[in-house]
């Protein structure tokens, strides 16, 4: 079962991670099931975490300067508004 979490997208991961939640707040699943969809959600979670990591190591792979130093740019949640207005 291993094997196949790791062929598993990222975007199936996190769907499948969703409807676990949405299992364990529906308050309708006898503690052992809570209980394995739990650690269920844990797995997915890790799987995810792990992805996000590897994607963000790639990410600073690919934006080295000349030298092979990562370059790091702030990401903009809304472009063209100052976050100073907000304040």
């Amino acid at each position: 079962m291993a094997e196949e979490k790791e062929a598993k997208s990222f975007e199936t991961a996190i769907k499948e991670l969703e409807a676990v939640v949405a299992q364990l707040e529906s308050d309708e699943l006898p503690l052992e099931a809570a209980l394995e969809r739990f650690e269920e959600g844990v797995r997915l979670t890790r799987y995810c975490t792990a992805a996000l990591e590897a994607a963000e190591r790639r990410i600073q792979e690919l934006t080295r300067d000349e030298e092979g130093r990562p370059v790091l740019h702030p990401l903009e949640a809304d472009a063209g508004v100052d976050p100073a207005e907000d304040a």
